[in-house]
């Protein structure tokens, strides 16, 4: 080995080989103790599937040669269970050796090695640029048109990018080479145990690879607005007890927080497979107030007082239970009814869906406003909310709700055909209408959904807030809703985004809004606080996709 501790390839092999044919010895005994067992046992068990699903032979043909299979089944077994303590035994001195040696004789070394390369790849570096430098004063000093100075300057930035291009090669061979290193191990440690791995062995090896493919420009774009909100936050917990002289990190405080969540993740929810159409609703502020008036007014507590349509609704003769349904069932069929239109006319006619829920924005708000005056319907029976939303042992069970929610939909994105369709024709509507895929069905389906969650949503702030619907109630929510999916990952750009993603996005916005609120902050500054995060969230956005791109 050199004195600088730098390792050519031919000497990385030398430190190494004593490792390999200890190791490659055992591992020969190893495969002979397993021709006959493990291997014929593995084998056997393919051949036995795939024969069950052949159709060629005929089912007395294929009985018989199930059995002749078993038969040699039986056999391997023998032999396996014959050799499981010596290939144990075998399996134990090869991983004494290699725990013994593989660190201190060969990976340390090579890890050290890999460090002077660094260095010396940098200071090649900083020997090149400073070289090119110099040719290029030498070169300006000897010109005087503007336009030789300019190509020369052209031509030295060329020179500078091609030394930095050397460099990350240089880098990423150095990092190579390390990693190589580090995975020799776990590949003899894989011949050994057949891929059989302890779970301190399988982080270690994540680790490594996370390490070894991380990329600092594409984790900033990917979590850079995430790592600033946190600060923010932690900055709010510091501030708020000195401001206020009250701490804000309570549980009291995060119950809260989940619990004017919930109603808010139905919403988003909703929303985030719009947008992985490539679409939106402006109509869900709206949604929330028809919801909430109608939920309201059946069950109200007594005799309506306020008007619809001129006629006044009495629901009392009604069991309580009863008009609970009746109010979730009533929510869903005039949300759905609505965003089954909004989606009709988006899928048939290609009008875009910021075109037909801002109609249906204006229809509903105009319709509700109308029918009710614009009079708020008061409170509903006081019983209520504790058959649907119980507080036990002070944990709101509405989180539950919000709960069950993201599960179902998580399931309909990730584990059905639907859930597969939509991010198809979110991703590329033109190929998955080629591919078999109803696009129509698709986008109809999703913002039926969608009007599904709007309901259920508006039907538990109807609970949280124990009635007091009216037909501005909820004016704002889309904004809150949109900017969730947004900031939580859902690409404007189609067919990207996770339910995590959202779940988190409605978390971040509403623990913001609490956080603010206790502060003291005026609502008008924290919507220019929200602004600036739904902007910086869409332009990292839009960097990813024109990164890929």
């Amino acid at each position: 080995m050199a004195n600088n501790a730098v390792l050519t390839a031919e000497e990385e092999r030398k430190l190494r080989q004593p490792i390999d044919d200890y190791v490659g010895k055992i591992q020969s005994k190893i495969d002979k103790l397993r021709e006959d067992g493990t291997d014929k046992v593995i084998s056997l068990q393919n051949h036995m599937d795939s024969l069950k699903r052949d159709r060629i032979y005929t089912k007395q043909e294929k009985e018989a040669k199930l059995a002749a299979d078993q038969a040699e089944l039986e056999k391997a077994k023998a032999v396996e269970a014959k050799n499981k303590d010596e290939i144990a035994k075998l399996i134990q001195d090869a991983e004494a050796y290699i725990n013994a040696h593989f660190d201190k004789d060969y990976y340390q070394a090579v890890n050290i090695s890999c460090t002077q390369e660094k260095v010396a790849a940098r200071e090649k570096y900083q020997r090149k640029t400073a070289q090119l430098g110099q040719e290029h004063q030498s070169a300006i000093a000897k010109l005087s048109d503007h336009q030789e100075i300019k190509d020369e300057k052209y031509v030295y930035k060329n020179r500078l990018f091609d030394a930095k291009m050397e460099l990350e090669k240089d880098l990423q061979q150095v990092k190579d080479r390390r990693h190589a290193a580090f995975a020799h191990k776990y590949h003899l440690l894989d011949l050994l145990r057949m891929s059989k791995f302890t779970f301190a062995e399988t982080a270690a090896q994540k680790w490594e690879n996370y390490k070894y493919t991380f990329n600092r420009r594409a984790f900033l774009l990917q979590n850079g607005l995430y790592i600033a909100i946190v600060m923010i936050f932690i900055m709010l917990c510091i501030i708020t007890p000195i401001v206020k002289n009250t701490p804000l990190l309570t549980y009291n405080n995060v119950l809260n927080i989940l619990q004017q969540a919930s109603p808010r993740m139905f919403l988003a929810l909703g929303v985030a497979g719009l947008i992985l159409l490539t679409g939106t609703d402006l109509s869900i502020g709206r949604m929330v107030g028809m919801g909430m008036t109608t939920a309201t007014i059946v069950m109200h507590q007594g005799v309506n007082t306020g008007l619809v349509f001129g006629h006044a609704f009495d629901f009392t003769g009604l069991p309580i239970g009863v008009r609970v349904i009746l109010a979730l069932f009533a929510c869903i069929v005039l949300c759905t009814f609505f965003t089954a239109i909004a989606g009709f006319f988006t899928a048939k006619f290609k009008m875009h869906p910021f075109i037909s829920t801002m109609a249906n924005m204006l229809v509903i708000f105009g319709l509700i406003t109308y029918a009710t005056k614009g009079v708020s319907f008061g409170a509903i029976e006081p019983a209520i909310p504790a058959m649907i939303i119980p507080k036990v042992n002070g944990f709101p069970t509405i989180i539950l709700w919000a709960l069950a929610a993201i599960i179902i939909v998580w399931f309909i994105w990730n584990k059905t055909t639907f859930g597969k369709n939509l991010y198809a024709v979110g991703g590329n509507p033109e190929a998955a209408s080629v591919s078999g895929i109803s696009v129509f069905r698709v986008t109809v389906g999703a913002f039926v959904l969608a009007g599904i969650l709007y309901g259920f949503g508006s039907w538990l702030e109807c609970a949280r807030m124990v009635g007091s619907g009216s037909a501005a109630y909820g004016q704002g929510w889309e904004m809150d809703a949109i900017a969730a999916c947004v900031v939580g990952g859902v690409s404007f750009t189609g067919g990207i985004g996770k339910i995590s993603g959202v779940v988190v996005g409605v978390f971040i916005f509403t623990a913001l809004t609490y956080s603010l609120t206790i502060l003291g902050i005026d609502t008008n500054l924290q919507f220019v606080f929200s602004g600036i995060i739904i902007l910086v969230a869409v332009t990292l956005d839009c960097l990813k996709y024109v990164q890929k791109k």
